[in-house]
C-alpha cells in the first residue's frame, strides 16, 4: 500500500530531525527514515560531539530541544597557541558581554534531544529501514523500503550525511579535494581541570584540540593528522598514546588517559554546487563537509535546516506549491554563500598553519599577537563563528 506525504526527510541524524522538529506544526505530512536505530545515550560520553554556537543554541531552545539535552558542557573562553612559538590567541565572554561563547554537546545527546521535541507530533520516524528504490515522476517522487512499504511524496530531502546516496542517484554536481588529514577522536581524562575552555594547538603534525565535557577533567580530542600517523595513533598501546598526546598538547593539562575508543575518519572537503533539483534538495554534510578546525559543521547543518523550513513556512503561508522552484533557489543561493564563505576560511588556515618556513612561522606568530592586540578588529569575524551575528533564520 502506498502512504502519501509532503516531505521525506531521508536521514535520522541531526539536521534531519532538526527540519522535521522546525516543521512538526506546519500540517504537512512529514516521515523521517534511516537506516539505524537513533543511538542511545550511555553513562560514558561519546567521542562524536558538536560545539555548539549561539545561534544553534537559539535554533534548539525555538524548538524546545535545548531543555531535553540531557548533559552539556559550556565553555567560557577559547585558547589557541601554535607548538614552540610565541603565537597565542585567547579570547574569553565577558569580552562579549556573554555568559559562555557555546556548548559541547555530544552528537547522540543532541540527536535524543530532537527525538523528544518530536514526541506527541505527526512526524513519522521509521527507523531502520533501507530505501531499495527511488523513482521520481511529474506528480512526485516514489520510495520503495525494504519492508515492502511505499511512499510517494512531493518533496524529497537527503540529510545521508558526506557520502550522501541520494546525492549521487540524482547527481548533484560536486566539488571536493582531500585534506590529506584524518581526524582522530577520543575522551580524554586530564590530570588538570579544563576550566570550561576550550584549547586548540597548532602542531606541526596538524591541529589539537580539547573540548571540555560535562565533569572538570573530561575532554573531548578533536586531533588532526596525516592519515597514517592518525592509523598509529589510533592503535599504539593506550600508555604510548597517552604520553604522546600530553606532549603534543605541551602538557597544558597534565597527563591524559584514554577513557574510550579511538576513531579516525578521514577529512574531506566537499561542496554540491546545486542543492535544489526540481523535487529533492539536499542539505548539512550531504551539502557540505569542512575541517573540523573551526567547529562549525553541525550548525551550518543547523541553519541549513531552520532556513529551509522558515522558507517553506512562509511558501504555504503564501499558497505557494513546495514545488516552487523559484522560491526555493533563493533558499539554495542564501546557504551555498554561507557554505562558500567558511570553506574558504578554513583551507586559508589550513595552508596558513600547514607552512613549517620558518618565515611563515614568524609571519603566523606576529598575526596572532596583532589579533589579541586589536579584538575591536576581531569581533565581527568571532561573532559570526560564535553565532553572535550574521544572517540567521528568525
Amino acid at each position: 500500500m502506498m502512504k502519501m506525504l509532503d516531505l521525506v526527510i531521508v536521514g535520522g541524524g541531526m539536521v534531519g530531525l532538526a527540519l522535521a522538529s522546525a516543521l512538526r506544526d506546519s500540517g504537512l505530512r512529514i516521515a523521517v527514515l534511516d537506516q539505524q536505530m537513533p543511538a542511545v545515550v550511555d553513562k560514558e560520553a561519546s567521542s562524536r560531539v558538536s560545539a555548539l554556537n549561539l545561534a544553534s543554541e537559539r535554533f534548539l531552545q525555538r524548538l524546545g530541544a535545548w531543555q531535553h539535552l540531557c548533559r552539556k558542557q559550556l565553555f567560557t573562553a577559547m585558547s589557541v597557541w601554535e607548538k614552540d612559538s610565541f603565537a597565542r590567541f585567547d579570547v574569553a565572554a565577558d569580552q562579549f558581554d556573554l555568559p559562555q561563547l557555546g556548548h559541547i554537546v555530544e552528537n547522540n545527546v543532541i540527536q535524543q534531544a530532537l527525538l523528544a521535541s518530536l514526541r506527541g507530533s505527526s512526524v513519522e520516524i521509521l527507523t531502520p529501514v533501507q530505501i531499495q528504490s527511488v523513482s521520481e515522476s511529474e506528480q512526485g517522487i516514489a520510495l520503495v523500503l525494504d519492508n515492502q512499504q511505499i511512499l510517494f511524496t512531493r518533496l524529497l530531502i537527503a540529510a545521508d550525511g558526506a557520502n550522501s546516496k541520494l546525492r549521487q542517484q540524482f547527481r548533484f554536481p560536486l566539488t571536493s579535494w582531500d585534506y590529506q588529514h584524518s581526524a582522530l577522536v577520543a575522551t580524554i581524562k586530564t590530570q588538570e581541570p579544563h576550566q570550561n575552555v576550550a584549547r586548540q594547538i597548532f602542531t606541526p603534525e596538524g591541529p589539537l584540540a580539547f573540548l571540555p565535557l560535562w565533569e572538570d577533567n573530561l575532554s573531548s580530542i578533536v586531533w588532526s593528522l596525516p592519515p597514517l600517523l592518525a592509523e598509529e595513533l589510533a592503535s599504539c598501546p593506550e600508555s604510548e598514546f597517552n604520553h604522546r598526546l600530553a606532549a603534543a598538547f605541551d602538557m597544558r593539562l597534565g597527563l591524559c588517559e584514554l577513557v574510550s575508543r579511538r576513531d579516525v575518519c578521514p577529512l574531506t572537503a566537499r561542496y554540491a554546487r546545486q542543492v535544489v533539483q526540481s523535487r529533492v534538495i539536499i542539505l548539512g554534510d550531504a551539502a557540505h563537509t569542512i575541517h573540523p578546525l573551526a567547529g562549525q559543521g553541525v550548525n551550518l547543518g543547523f541553519m541549513d535546516a531552520a532556513a529551509l523550513a522558515d522558507t517553506l513556512l512562509q511558501m504555504i503561508a503564501d499558497g505557494a506549491a513546495l514545488e516552487d522552484t523559484g522560491r526555493l533557489r533563493r533558499y539554495e543561493r542564501w546557504r551555498k554563500a554561507e557554505a562558500v564563505q567558511w570553506l574558504a576560511a578554513m583551507e586559508g588556515f589550513k595552508r596558513l598553519f600547514g607552512n613549517d618556513d620558518p618565515f611563515i612561522k614568524l609571519i603566523r606568530g606576529a598575526g596572532m599577537q596583532l589579533a589579541q592586540h586589536s579584538m575591536p578588529l576581531m569581533k565581527p569575524i568571532l561573532s559570526k563563528a560564535l553565532g553572535i551575528s550574521g544572517t540567521e533564520p528568525v
